[in-house]
Protein backbone atom coordinates (compact mmCIF):
# COMPACT_ATOMS: atom_id res chain seq x y z
CA UNK A 1 0.00 0.00 0.00
CA UNK A 2 1.27 3.42 -0.94
CA UNK A 3 0.79 5.01 2.51
CA UNK A 4 3.37 2.69 4.11
CA UNK A 5 5.72 2.86 1.12
CA UNK A 6 8.27 5.24 2.59
CA UNK A 7 8.29 3.56 6.00
CA UNK A 8 9.85 0.17 5.16
CA UNK A 9 13.46 1.09 6.01
CA UNK A 10 12.40 2.78 9.24
CA UNK A 11 10.48 -0.27 10.44
CA UNK A 12 13.17 -2.71 9.31
CA UNK A 13 15.68 -0.87 11.49
CA UNK A 14 13.36 -0.32 14.44
CA UNK A 15 11.82 -3.81 14.30
CA UNK A 16 15.12 -5.65 13.98
CA UNK A 17 16.51 -3.60 16.86
CA UNK A 18 13.52 -4.54 19.02
CA UNK A 19 13.89 -8.21 18.10
CA UNK A 20 17.58 -8.21 18.94
CA UNK A 21 16.95 -6.43 22.23
CA UNK A 22 14.25 -8.94 23.21
CA UNK A 23 16.87 -11.67 22.75
CA UNK A 24 19.44 -9.71 24.73
CA UNK A 25 16.91 -9.14 27.52
CA UNK A 26 16.35 -12.91 27.78
CA UNK A 27 20.11 -13.50 27.91
CA UNK A 28 20.47 -11.02 30.78
CA UNK A 29 17.50 -12.52 32.63
CA UNK A 30 18.98 -15.99 32.15
CA UNK A 31 22.34 -14.86 33.57
CA UNK A 32 20.63 -13.35 36.60
CA UNK A 33 18.28 -16.34 37.02
CA UNK A 34 20.85 -18.54 38.76
CA UNK A 35 20.63 -16.32 41.82
CA UNK A 36 18.10 -17.19 44.53
CA UNK A 37 14.84 -15.30 43.97
CA UNK A 38 12.72 -14.14 46.85
CA UNK A 39 8.99 -13.50 46.48
CA UNK A 40 9.58 -9.76 46.55
CA UNK A 41 12.07 -10.04 43.67
CA UNK A 42 9.49 -11.82 41.52
CA UNK A 43 7.03 -8.98 42.16
CA UNK A 44 9.68 -6.44 41.17
CA UNK A 45 10.36 -8.42 38.00
CA UNK A 46 6.67 -8.25 37.12
CA UNK A 47 6.76 -4.50 37.64
CA UNK A 48 10.05 -3.67 35.93
CA UNK A 49 11.43 -6.47 33.70
CA UNK A 50 8.28 -7.81 32.06
CA UNK A 51 7.07 -4.43 30.74
CA UNK A 52 10.43 -3.92 29.02
CA UNK A 53 9.99 -7.14 27.04
CA UNK A 54 6.37 -6.19 26.30
CA UNK A 55 7.44 -2.79 24.89
CA UNK A 56 10.06 -4.43 22.66
CA UNK A 57 7.46 -6.94 21.48
CA UNK A 58 5.00 -4.15 20.65
CA UNK A 59 7.68 -2.40 18.58
CA UNK A 60 8.30 -5.66 16.75
CA UNK A 61 4.54 -6.08 16.18
CA UNK A 62 4.16 -2.51 14.88
CA UNK A 63 7.10 -3.08 12.54
CA UNK A 64 5.54 -6.28 11.21
CA UNK A 65 2.24 -4.46 10.77
CA UNK A 66 3.88 -1.72 8.72
CA UNK A 67 5.47 -4.29 6.43
CA UNK A 68 2.30 -6.34 5.87
CA UNK A 69 0.62 -6.10 2.45
CA UNK A 70 -2.48 -4.16 3.53
CA UNK A 71 -5.11 -3.27 0.92
CA UNK A 72 -6.48 -0.35 2.92
CA UNK A 73 -6.11 1.58 6.15
CA UNK A 74 -8.88 -0.13 8.10
CA UNK A 75 -6.78 -3.12 9.18
CA UNK A 76 -3.78 -1.10 10.38
CA UNK A 77 -6.08 1.39 12.13
CA UNK A 78 -7.93 -1.37 13.99
CA UNK A 79 -4.66 -3.10 14.92
CA UNK A 80 -3.05 0.14 16.16
CA UNK A 81 -6.16 1.03 18.15
CA UNK A 82 -6.30 -2.42 19.72
CA UNK A 83 -2.59 -2.38 20.59
CA UNK A 84 -2.96 1.10 22.08
CA UNK A 85 -5.99 0.13 24.16
CA UNK A 86 -4.33 -3.04 25.46
CA UNK A 87 -1.19 -0.99 26.18
CA UNK A 88 -3.13 1.57 28.24
CA UNK A 89 -4.77 -1.21 30.27
CA UNK A 90 -1.39 -2.92 30.68
CA UNK A 91 0.16 0.30 32.00
CA UNK A 92 -2.57 0.43 34.66
CA UNK A 93 -1.51 -3.10 35.65
CA UNK A 94 2.15 -1.97 35.69
CA UNK A 95 1.27 0.97 37.95
CA UNK A 96 -0.37 -1.42 40.42
CA UNK A 97 2.60 -3.78 40.28
CA UNK A 98 5.04 -0.91 40.89
CA UNK A 99 3.04 0.17 43.93
CA UNK A 100 2.67 -3.28 45.54
CA UNK A 101 6.22 -4.57 45.09
CA UNK A 102 8.31 -3.96 48.20
CA UNK A 103 11.90 -4.69 47.20
CA UNK A 104 12.57 -1.33 45.54
CA UNK A 105 11.15 2.16 46.08
CA UNK A 106 10.56 3.61 42.60
CA UNK A 107 12.08 7.02 41.96
CA UNK A 108 10.70 9.70 39.62
CA UNK A 109 12.75 8.30 36.73
CA UNK A 110 11.19 4.87 37.28
CA UNK A 111 7.66 6.29 37.22
CA UNK A 112 8.55 8.29 34.10
CA UNK A 113 10.08 5.45 32.08
CA UNK A 114 7.99 2.54 33.36
CA UNK A 115 4.60 4.24 33.52
CA UNK A 116 4.14 7.80 32.22
CA UNK A 117 6.02 7.63 28.91
CA UNK A 118 4.67 4.19 27.92
CA UNK A 119 1.13 5.27 28.86
CA UNK A 120 1.56 8.36 26.70
CA UNK A 121 2.92 6.24 23.83
CA UNK A 122 -0.06 3.90 23.91
CA UNK A 123 -2.46 6.87 24.08
CA UNK A 124 -0.76 8.37 21.00
CA UNK A 125 -1.16 5.01 19.26
CA UNK A 126 -4.92 5.14 19.92
CA UNK A 127 -5.05 8.72 18.63
CA UNK A 128 -3.06 7.71 15.53
CA UNK A 129 -5.48 4.86 14.89
CA UNK A 130 -8.41 7.27 15.09
CA UNK A 131 -6.69 9.69 12.69
CA UNK A 132 -5.53 7.00 10.23
CA UNK A 133 -8.29 7.62 7.66
CA UNK A 134 -8.59 11.41 7.91
CA UNK A 135 -4.92 12.34 8.27
CA UNK A 136 -2.91 9.34 7.14
CA UNK A 137 0.51 10.99 7.03
CA UNK A 138 0.21 12.46 10.52
CA UNK A 139 -1.12 9.15 11.85
CA UNK A 140 1.79 7.22 10.36
CA UNK A 141 4.25 9.63 11.93
CA UNK A 142 2.42 9.08 15.22
CA UNK A 143 2.77 5.30 14.91
CA UNK A 144 6.46 5.70 13.98
CA UNK A 145 7.03 8.01 16.96
CA UNK A 146 5.36 5.47 19.27
CA UNK A 147 7.54 2.65 17.93
CA UNK A 148 10.70 4.71 18.41
CA UNK A 149 9.65 5.94 21.85
CA UNK A 150 8.85 2.41 23.06
CA UNK A 151 12.20 1.23 21.68
CA UNK A 152 14.07 3.97 23.58
CA UNK A 153 12.02 3.33 26.73
CA UNK A 154 12.92 -0.36 26.50
CA UNK A 155 16.61 0.41 26.00
CA UNK A 156 16.59 2.76 28.99
CA UNK A 157 14.74 0.30 31.21
CA UNK A 158 16.93 -2.66 30.21
CA UNK A 159 20.07 -0.64 30.89
CA UNK A 160 18.63 0.57 34.20
CA UNK A 161 17.83 -3.02 35.26
CA UNK A 162 21.28 -4.32 34.33
CA UNK A 163 23.09 -1.53 36.15
CA UNK A 164 20.85 -2.02 39.20
CA UNK A 165 21.68 -5.73 39.35
CA UNK A 166 25.39 -5.15 38.80
CA UNK A 167 26.05 -2.10 40.95
CA UNK A 168 23.38 -2.33 43.65
CA UNK A 169 22.44 -5.98 44.10
CA UNK A 170 25.91 -7.40 43.50
CA UNK A 171 27.58 -4.73 45.65
CA UNK A 172 25.08 -5.47 48.43
CA UNK A 173 26.08 -9.15 48.47
CA UNK A 174 29.81 -8.43 48.66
Amino acid sequence: MKAFGGWQNFYVIVGSSAGALIGLQFVVITLIANRPVARDQAQAGDAFATPTVVHFAIVLLLSAMAGAPWHGLTGPAILCGAIGAVGVVYEIVVARRMRIQTIYAPQFEDWLFHLLLPFMAYAVLIASACAMRSSTEVALFGVGAVALLLLFIGIHNAWDAVTYHIFVKKAGRE
